[in-house]
């Protein structure tokens, strides 16, 4: 284990999140954090990078393109990360890369608090997605 590694579980575990599964061989975790809207968010270290990605929701195929144009004006208000589309096109993910080398607990604390906002301000928009 890298310690990078090292630096992002005791920041993990000093904001408070719980560690839901550890993978150390892949310096990769995956956190929950009810009270913020975060379900199994992975946090991966990657190199020079720190990788955050959420699962969102499922789309349909057939999901017409106005939401996509909905979601790219989301992303606008979204002070870090932002909802992105898997390889396939079919779920929608929140993402935001942080550089390890000089990561800092108040920016990782600041991703995870964008991401809770998103949710909290866009949920009810991005529940109606899921049920077209």
């Amino acid at each position: 284990m890298s310690p990078a590694y090292d630096k992002v579980k005791a920041y993990i575990l000093e904001l408070g999140l719980r560690i839901y599964q550890e993978v150390p061989g892949e310096e990769l975790f995956i956190v929950d954090d009810t009270e913020r809207g975060i379900r199994k968010l992975i946090i991966d270290c990657e190199g020079e990078i720190l990788v955050l990605e959420q699962l969102i929701l499922r789309l349909d195929p057939a999901t017409p393109a106005q939401t996509y144009r909905r979601l790219l004006q989301m992303n606008r208000n979204l002070v870090h990360g932002s909802f992105v589309l898997d390889e396939g096109g079919e779920r929608l993910l929140f993402r935001d890369t942080l550089a390890l080398d000089s990561l800092d607990l108040n920016e990782l604390e600041s991703t995870l608090n964008a991401l809770s906002l998103g949710l909290a301000e866009n949920g009810a928009e991005l529940l109606a997605f899921a049920g077209r």
